[in-house]
C-alpha cells in the first residue's frame, strides 16, 4: 500500500481558506515560500473575518464622524462623547458559526469577546444586548440551539456581573442552517483616558496576561469565513471555551493597569488570537514586533508555534508597557491571580519575527498582514424587487379577533419572558428600563449622575430580503425611533452585517444595496457609524440566510427622569397616533403570519418624515406632555396597542380613521409612526398641527378588553394568555 503524498503548501493554503491566487500574492510579498507558521498567520489575517476583503470598499460609504464622535471605526470599539468629561464606548460583533456548532460556548464566548473589545479601550462595561435569529421552531435543531445560546449568554453575562438590558429574537426557516448570535457591549470611560492599540515606538516590552493558551479555537477566524456543509459539526474543536470568572478578574486587572499609567498600548486577543493582536498593535504603530513563544503561558503540553499563534483561547490580553513599568504589571497581575509574562519587544524592523525553541519560525513584513490584504470589488447584481401592494391586494381576515391572537402569539411577536428572565438585568443597580419593563430601548443610568444611556438593537430581515436598500434604511430608522421613543437623543450606531457568500453576485448585491440604504439613513438622521462587524458566508449547502444588517444604537438622556415607556397607560387616556398611515402591508407580519405570504415591497422609509416625527416625539417627552410612548413597527397599530395594553394592564378601544381599509389601518407597517397615551389628546393634536406633523386620535384606554368598534372585542386576559404562552410551551 503506497503512502499518501505529502500536501503541498498551496494545498494546505486552500484548506486554510486561501485562494490559489491569494497564495500567489503571498509568494510575491515574501519572494519565497512561507513556512507553515507564516502560512497560518497569513490565512487568518487574510480571512474575511479579519480583513473585510469583500466589504471594505463599501463600508467606506458610512458617515463616521460627528460632533460627539471621539473615535470611529478602526479601533476595538467606537467612542462617543456624552458630556461632563465622560465617554461611551460600544461595539457589536457576531459569533454566528461557533454558536451553531456549539451553542452554549459559542454564545458565551461571543459575550466575553465583545466585552473585551470595550474594556480594552479603558471602559467599564455597563450593559449588554443581543440580537438572535433562529431557524423555524419546527426544525429539529432549533429548540436545542435556543436553549444553548440563551443559557450561554446568561451564564457568561450574569457571572461577570454586567446586565443584559435589551435585544431581539426572531425565528425563520432561512436561519435553519445558520443561526445568528450578535452581541453588543456598552461601557463608560473618562473621555481623556481612552486607550488605543497602536504601539508607540520600538524597544517596548510586550506583555501577555490573562488565561493560559490552549488548543481551543484554532482557525476560528477561518471557520467564521467559510460556508457550512453537512460535515460542519466536525468543526466543534474550532469553538472557544469561555470562563466568565477569569473575565471578571481580567476586567479589574486591565482597568487597574490602565489607571497605574503603565500602559502604552493594549489589545485584546479575539479572532485569530495572538496573531491578530500582535499584528494590529505593531501595524497601527508602524513598528516591528518580535515574540518568543517559549514565554507564552500554556495550559497544554507540547504546543507548536502554529497552535499558539492561531489559538483563540479566551480571556487573554496583550499590552505594550511604558519603559521600566513591568513591575507595575507584575504587581497587578499577581494581585488578581492572572498568568502573565513578557513575551517580546517592539522593534524598528517593520517585521513580525517569531521564535520557538531557539529557532526563527516566522519572519514576515507586517504591511501585507496588516493593511495590504487582498481587497475585492466583487461583481454584484441589483436585487430583484417585489411589487408594492395596495390594501386591495391583501385580503382582510375572516375573523379579526383570531387574527390578532394569532399575530400576537406568533414566534417573532410572542413574549420572550422565558428568555430574558434568564438574564440578570439589574446587576450594578443602574438599570432603569430593560426587556421586562415595557420600553422601546434599554436604559442604564450613568452612575452617580442624572444622565442615562438608551440602547437598542434592530433589523427587519424580511424587509431587507424584499428590498435591501429600503430594508437597510429601515434598520437604522427603527433604531433611531426606539431611542427617540424613550426620550433619548440618538448619538451613534454600531452594526453587524450578516450575509451569505459574497462571491455570489446576488448576495453581493444585497450587501451593497443594504449598505447604501443604511448610509443614507445615517447621513439624514445624523447618526454616524462608529464601530461594527461584518459576518459573511452565513450559508449551508448554498442556501444563504436572509440578509440581516443588525443595527445597535446608543442615545443619551441628559436627565433620566425625563423618559418614557409604554407601560404607564391609564384608563381614560386618549391614544394619539403620530405619523401618516397609508396601510403598508408588503412584507408585513400580517401577510406572513395570517396569510402565509412573504411577498411585497416593504414600507418605504421617508427619512425627512422620520426626523420630523421623531423630533416632535422627543420634545413631547422632554416637556412631559407625553410619558407613555411606543413606536410602531412589526404588526402595526394593533400590535402597538396590544403591547401597551398588556404592559399597562388596561384595555383600549380603537376608532379607525375613515378612508382606509380596516385591516390596512390595523396591521399596516408604515414607518415614522408612534403611539402616545395622554390625558388630553387635543393638546397633542394642536402641538402636532403647529409642528406640521400628521396626528390623529385613534382610541381611548379603559376596561379590560381590546376592541375596535364594529370589528371585534378581545378580552385582555385571552390576549395575554396567547402572547405569554408560546415560548414556555415551545421550550417545554
Amino acid at each position: 500500500m503506497s503512502a499518501q503524498p505529502a500536501k503541498t503548501l498551496r494545498e494546505t493554503a486552500a484548506e486554510y481558506g486561501l485562494k490559489s491566487e491569494e497564495y500567489d500574492v503571498i509568494l510575491q510579498r515574501l519572494n519565497r515560500e512561507p513556512s507553515p507558521v507564516e502560512l497560518g498567520v497569513f490565512s487568518v489575517m487574510w480571512s474575511e473575518h479579519c480583513s473585510y476583503k469583500s466589504s471594505k470598499i463599501h463600508l467606506g460609504k458610512f458617515p463616521t464622524t460627528g460632533p460627539r464622535v471621539i473615535c470611529g471605526p478602526g479601533e476595538n470599539a467606537g467612542v462617543v462623547d456624552i458630556g461632563d468629561g465622560q465617554a461611551c464606548i460600544f461595539k457589536m460583533e457576531s459569533h454566528n458559526h461557533p454558536s451553531y456548532i456549539e451553542p452554549y460556548q459559542g454564545a458565551a464566548t461571543g459575550v466575553g469577546g465583545i466585552m473585551r473589545d470595550v474594556f480594552t479601550m479603558g471602559a467599564r462595561p455597563i450593559a449588554l444586548l443581543n440580537a438572535l435569529r433562529f431557524g423555524d421552531p419546527s426544525h429539529p435543531k432549533t429548540k436545542r440551539l435556543v436553549a444553548g445560546v440563551v443559557s450561554g449568554i446568561g451564564g457568561y453575562g450574569n457571572c461577570v456581573g454586567v446586565p443584559t438590558v435589551a435585544g431581539e429574537t426572531n425565528f425563520h426557516r432561512g436561519y435553519d442552517g445558520n443561526i445568528l448570535v450578535n452581541a453588543m457591549c456598552v461601557g463608560l470611560a473618562d473621555a481623556d483616558k481612552i486607550f488605543y492599540s497602536a504601539a508607540p515606538s520600538p524597544g517596548l516590552p510586550v506583555v501577555y496576561f490573562g488565561s493560559k493558551t490552549g488548543r481551543d479555537g484554532i482557525h476560528g477566524a477561518t471557520m467564521a469565513s467559510a460556508e457550512f456543509d453537512d460535515a460542519s459539526d466536525e468543526k466543534r474543536p474550532t469553538v472557544q471555551v469561555g470562563d466568565p470568572f477569569a473575565e471578571k478578574l481580567l476586567i479589574e486587572a486591565t482597568l487597574e493597569l490602565m489607571a497605574s499609567g503603565a500602559v502604552a498600548a493594549i489589545q485584546d486577543m479575539g479572532a485569530a488570537g495572538l496573531t491578530s493582536s500582535s499584528v494590529e498593535m505593531a501595524g497601527k504603530g508602524g513598528v516591528g514586533i518580535e515574540l518568543d513563544l517559549d514565554m507564552v503561558p500554556q495550559r497544554e503540553e507540547g504546543m507548536s508555534a502554529y497552535e499558539m499563534m492561531l489559538s483563540e483561547s479566551q480571556e487573554r490580553m496583550l499590552a505594550i508597557l511604558k519603559p521600566g513599568r513591568e513591575h507595575d504589571g507584575e504587581r497587578i497581575f499577581k494581585k488578581w491571580g492572572l498568568d502573565a509574562a513578557t513575551i517580546g519587544w517592539t522593534t524598528d524592523t517593520g517585521h513580525m519575527v517569531l521564535k520557538h525553541k531557539g529557532e526563527v519560525v516566522c519572519d514576515v513584513p507586517l504591511a501585507p498582514l496588516f493593511d495590504d490584504a487582498p481587497l475585492y470589488d466583487r461583481p454584484w447584481v441589483a436585487p430583484a424587487l417585489q411589487p408594492r401592494l395596495t390594501p386591495a391586494d391583501v385580503p382582510a381576515p375572516a375573523d379579526y379577533a383570531q387574527a390578532v391572537l394569532k399575530l400576537m402569539s406568533a414566534p417573532d411577536m410572542a413574549s420572550k419572558r422565558w428568555l430574558w428572565e434568564q438574564y440578570d438585568r439589574h446587576v450594578m443597580a443602574d438599570t432603569l428600563e430593560d426587556s421586562s419593563t415595557g420600553a422601546d430601548a434599554g436604559i442604564v443610568r450613568v452612575h452617580g449622575t442624572r444622565k442615562a444611556l438608551a440602547v437598542t438593537s434592530d433589523c427587519t430581515p424580511r424587509y431587507v430580503l424584499n428590498d435591501p436598500f429600503e430594508g437597510g434604511k429601515q434598520a437604522v430608522a427603527e433604531a433611531w425611533r426606539n431611542l427617540t421613543a424613550v426620550g433619548a437623543d440618538p448619538i451613534a450606531i454600531t452594526d453587524n452585517l450578516n450575509f451569505g457568500n459574497p462571491e455570489r453576485p446576488e448576495i453581493m448585491g444585497q450587501i451593497v444595496r443594504a449598505i447604501d440604504g443604511m448610509a443614507e439613513a445615517c447621513r439624514v438622521l445624523d447618526f454616524p457609524v462608529v464601530s461594527g462587524n461584518v459576518s459573511l458566508y452565513n450559508e449551508t449547502n448554498g442556501a444563504a440566510i436572509p440578509p440581516t444588517p443588525t443595527v445597535g444604537a446608543v442615545g443619551l438622556l441628559a436627565d433620566s427622569s425625563l423618559r418614557a415607556d409604554f407601560a404607564g397607560m391609564k384608563a381614560g387616556d386618549a391614544l394619539v397616533l403620530i405619523g401618516a398611515t397609508r396601510g403598508e402591508l408588503g412584507a408585513s407580519m400580517y401577510l406572513r403570519e395570517i396569510l402565509g405570504r412573504e411577498d411585497g415591497a416593504p414600507p418605504q422609509v421617508d427619512l425627512a418624515l422620520e426626523r420630523k416625527t421623531g423630533d416632535f416625539i422627543r420634545n413631547l417627552i422632554l416637556s412631559r406632555q407625553a410619558v407613555v410612548v411606543h413606536d410602531l413597527s412589526d404588526g402595526g397599530l394593533i400590535s402597538a396597542v396590544g403591547d401597551m395594553a398588556l404592559a399597562s394592564k388596561v384595555g383600549a378601544s380603537l376608532t379607525l380613521p375613515a378612508g382606509i381599509a380596516p385591516h390596512a389601518a390595523l396591521f399596516g407597517e408604515d414607518q415614522a409612526r408612534y403611539l402616545v397615551a395622554v390625558a388630553n389628546g387635543y393638546e397633542v393634536l394642536s402641538a402636532a398641527k403647529a409642528a406640521g406633523v400628521p396626528a390623529a386620535i385613534v382610541g381611548q384606554a379603559g376596561g379590560q378588553d381590546l376592541s375596535v368598534a364594529g370589528l371585534f372585542t378581545l378580552p385582555l386576559a385571552e390576549l395575554r394568555q396567547a402572547h405569554e404562552a408560546w415560548m414556555p410551551a415551545y421550550m417545554g
